[in-house]
């Protein structure tokens, strides 16, 4: 085997382990079409306009830490045309008529005419006339979604980048764009498609499905010596991208990402402005790939990264860049416009020639790559896991499923959506889908039960009603809520406990409390952490789903303006204030504080106190494996609450001091403010 072999086939295994296994890369994915699908399916059915759809490298299917997570938003009620006679389609009593013009603009770039009356406020605050007619500023439709981001209080330190408006939810930065879509393309992106039919790539399923769903339009004109048209806009093939990078093999994936780690660990490394961005490593593998003349395999990731090194190099050589979709746009163009651009080119021009002499050996000052590969340069003998080797147990696999689901949220606005989301999904459950995408609608499932049946309970308690009516509804959120435990994953049985306690029956919620212990003590559950070793032992023989409902536990979440128990409204409504929603509770924080309430309840005075001495135990001694180090402001909080309801003020005092001290990930800082002059008052 040549060195080259031996040196790409360990690459390529650090790569799965670091980016992720064809596994992983699909679990990603299909989770997040499925989330996409229900919660389109949704709007759509529900009357809402406003469409948005993930894209960027978070989409793709990455995982760094350094990806970002990229939003677009746009009106379906705003139509965009490429020629008059596509008006006729349309209804003109409910759709703004944009039309596309992109014969006196750069290539690349359009401007969007108003051809009606604005049905739109950000439309009618963003349009500015030209040439006897209408159009659309893009500087003004920015400003406005920088402005509406600005108003949420979920976004901090809001700014606008490139045509979105960038901000961080908690620590992950996220930039959302307000866009247009149009269903036609453009005239400018005829000779690729054409290409594509020559180069036969992408297939013809993709090429299809790429054409049947148009583009976007982004709010940022060309930049000429550091001027902006506020005119042009900027063509979009984010959901196109997306799609060509499902279709790469899982080596042409993992080169890709080779580059981006290289771009960002070693080209780009102390470079506040730079002049190489990872849209341009995107476009580099399209156009490597449809052009041909590479083995995409395991044992030649070396050569297709260095050939991808080599494209770069010429490119910023050459000065010239062509767009994918459109070649005449040359995207160096802008940058080389301006003095500093220039001047970054040079440097990069030469930081690149550097690499080339240096060869393939330049890979080694990327940390990430040099732990993949050193070893097998430095010594011959030393032996390469089989490629086969890097697939992972169930138990790193189903952590990778459980993770992804996880931070799906199905969240909506009201109760009505809700049945509509539960409609939806009878509808979706007799048909056909991949294993994950399935698993993904089961919790969807369970999610949307446990909300529905809360927001049930408020509903008919709220209202005079009879018994009857009250028996009916009684029994409708407890089937619900025992439909939810049986489809979900085992936090979802402490649901029906809080149900339970809301309504006063203290002993069936002990009973459901003691259930959930149980099932949280066994060897093969699956949080924080999980014992590998055994769930693969005791798992090996169930299904996915059935691993789901047996082994997996997550945060129970209690989402705004939904009343679950009395005792945490006040930290419901802080956190929604400041725009944290919904309260992540560990099972295990959960478990106990309804075993003290309910005891408490009950008079069972010994047995209260000790569920609170575990509490506190597992507060002071967990590790972060039982109880996240990141949602620990509320559970201390949990904690003075519970010593609060059993009389001890000076332990609550402490507790409700120690949530203080804690990361506020819940901003609750107000509500414990709160808390502790309720104390002191007391012990006045």
């Amino acid at each position: 085997m040549s060195d080259n072999c031996r040196v790409s086939e360990a690459l390529y295994v650090g790569l799965c382990d670091y980016i992720g296994t064809p596994t992983d890369v699909t679990v990603r994915r299909e989770v997040t079409d499925m989330y996409e699908m229900i919660n389109t399916h949704v709007q759509i059915d529900g009357g809402t306009c406003m469409r948005k759809m993930e894209s960027g490298s978070y989409r793709e299917g990455f995982r760094f830490n350094s990806s970002d997570l990229d939003t677009m938003f746009w009106n379906t009620n705003n139509k965009v045309i490429t020629d008059l006679s596509q008006s006729s389609v349309n209804d003109l009593s409910k759709h703004s008529i944009i039309l596309m013009e992109d014969t006196e603009t750069p290539p690349g770039f359009v401007r969007l005419q108003l051809l009606t009356l604005p049905r739109d406020r950000f439309i009618e605050s963003s349009v500015v006339p030209y040439n006897d007619g209408m159009y659309i500023s893009c500087m003004r439709w920015r400003q406005r979604m920088l402005s509406m981001v600005r108003g949420n209080k979920v976004f901090n330190n809001a700014k606008t980048h490139g045509p979105c408006a960038n901000a961080f939810i908690d620590e992950i930065e996220t930039d959302c764009a307000l866009c247009f879509q149009c269903s036609y393309w453009s005239r400018l992106t005829c000779y690729w498609r054409k290409r594509c039919t020559l180069h036969n790539w992408p297939p013809n399923y993709v090429f299809d499905d790429i054409l049947g769903n148009g583009c976007h339009l982004v709010p940022v004109g060309n930049k000429n010596a550091a001027d902006e048209n506020e005119l042009d806009w900027r063509l979009s093939f984010s959901q196109a991208e997306q799609k060509l990078v499902y279709s790469m093999n899982h080596t042409q994936f993992l080169c890709y990402g080779l580059l981006k780690i290289f771009l960002k660990e070693v080209i780009n490394l102390d470079i506040d402005e730079p002049f190489m961005c990872s849209y341009f490593v995107k476009t580099t593998m399209f156009w490597l790939i449809q052009i041909g003349h590479i083995t995409w395999c395991p044992n030649n990731v070396l050569d297709c990264c260095w050939k991808c090194f080599k494209y770069l190099l010429q490119s910023v050589h050459r000065g010239v860049f062509p767009n994918f979709f459109v070649p005449q746009n040359n995207m160096f163009a802008s940058k080389l416009s301006t003095v500093n651009g220039a001047r970054a080119r040079r440097c990069l021009l030469e930081q690149l020639n550097m690499y080339y002499e240096m060869g393939v050996t330049c890979l080694l000052k990327s940390t990430t790559v040099r732990t993949m590969i050193e070893p097998v340069i430095c010594n011959n003998f030393v032996r390469i896991e089989p490629l086969l080797g890097h697939i992972k147990s169930a138990a790193d696999t189903d952590y990778c499923i459980s993770s992804e689901i996880y931070w799906k949220s199905f969240l909506q606005q009201n109760i009505r959506k809700y049945y509509l989301m539960l409609r939806l999904i009878t509808d979706l459950i007799n048909q056909s889908f991949t294993e994950y995408e399935t698993l993904t609608l089961q919790k969807c499932t369970a999610d949307v039960l446990s909300v529905t049946a809360f927001i049930n309970l408020s509903t008919s308690s709220s209202s005079d009603n009879t018994n009857k009516k009250v028996y009916r509804s009684d029994r409708l959120t407890s089937n619900l809520l025992k439909l939810a435990s049986r489809v979900g994953h085992v936090s979802c049985l402490l649901y029906l406990g809080l149900y339970y306690y809301r309504t006063c029956r203290y002993r069936e919620a002990l009973n459901v409390t003691d259930l959930v212990k149980s099932r949280l003590t066994q060897p093969y559950i699956m949080y924080n952490k999980v014992d590998r070793e055994k769930y693969n032992e005791c798992g090996a023989g169930w299904s996915l789903s059935k691993r789901m409902k047996k082994a997996w536990v997550c945060d129970v979440c209690l989402t705004k303006d939904v009343h679950y128990i009395q005792e945490l409204v006040l930290e419901q409504r802080e956190g929604a204030d400041n725009g944290m929603y919904p309260l992540q509770i560990s099972p295990y924080v959960m478990a106990d504080m309804l075993s003290v309430l309910c005891n408490y309840r009950l008079g069972n005075r010994s047995q209260c106190l000790q569920s609170l001495t575990e509490l506190q135990t597992l507060l002071l001694y967990d590790d972060g494996s039982y109880v996240p180090l990141n949602i620990r402001d509320l559970s201390w909080q949990i904690l003075g609450i519970c010593q609060h309801v059993a009389g001890d003020l000076h332990g609550a005092l402490q507790s409700y001091q120690q949530s203080l001290r804690q990361k506020p990930f819940h901003k609750i800082w107000n509500a414990t403010q709160c808390r502790i002059a309720l104390v002191l008052n007391q012990w006045n």
